[in-house]
């Protein structure tokens, strides 16, 4: 059974923060919520499929002593397609996003929340 946490390079854990996700300069920005973080990327579910290999600009609220927004791009390395259960059934993407341009000081951040989360299931 799965405990949460991923052991891959970039281990993930199951962690939900807003983020604001732009497609490029003309589109609307739209939020959504993690499904999981890690110092490498993030997996979200959105109602449209953002496209393989697209570059997205993102922005992450995280709860941390900061306070302060991630703002980064990203590009898309995984799209799933599944359908919500339910009355309102409809189509949802799994979407996995690869962050490119992050500042070496947020990157920290996000794995320190991490380890946290870790250390956590650990115990």
């Amino acid at each position: 059974m799965w405990d949460g946490i991923d052991r891959r390079r970039f281990p993930r854990a199951h962690y939900k923060c807003l983020i604001h996700i732009r497609k490029n300069e003309k589109s609307r920005p739209f939020a959504t919520h993690t499904e999981n973080l890690g110092s490498g990327g993030i997996c979200v579910v959105v109602e449209e499929n953002l496209g393989l290999f697209q570059g997205v600009s993102l922005e992450l609220d995280i709860e941390d002593k900061t306070g302060t927004r991630i703002a980064c791009t990203g590009t898309v390395v995984w799209v799933v397609k599944k359908r919500e259960i339910g009355e309102k059934s409809k189509e949802m993407y799994d979407t996995g996003i690869e962050f490119i341009d992050i500042k070496e000081e947020d990157r920290k951040r996000i794995s320190a929340i991490i380890g946290t989360l870790i250390k956590k299931s650990a115990s």
